[in-house]
């Protein structure tokens, strides 16, 4: 690998990067462009850049969060 701040050649690289934040006792919160896909590959539609993705398991819109962690009482250790 090159020096510090030095990237090797390949893609290059935007400043549309994804990411992920958990929120305590919520949702993963992903912002960006990524794909994402069902366990056996189907694309899963989205329609907007920012999707809450569900951590409790009790969503009805899985892989989205629904809010429903807030009535269950549902609590991260994060």
């Amino acid at each position: 690998m090159g020096a510090v701040g030095i990237l090797p050649a390949g893609p290059a690289v935007t400043d549309d990067r994804v990411t992920i934040t958990a929120y305590p006792d919520g949702p993963l919160l992903l912002r960006g462009d990524v794909d994402l896909r069902t366990a056996d590959g189907q694309p899963i539609p989205r329609t907007r850049r920012t999707v809450a993705l569900c951590r409790c398991g009790l969503s009805a819109i899985k892989p989205f969060c629904d809010g429903t962690h807030k009535a269950a009482g549902f609590r991260t250790e994060d």
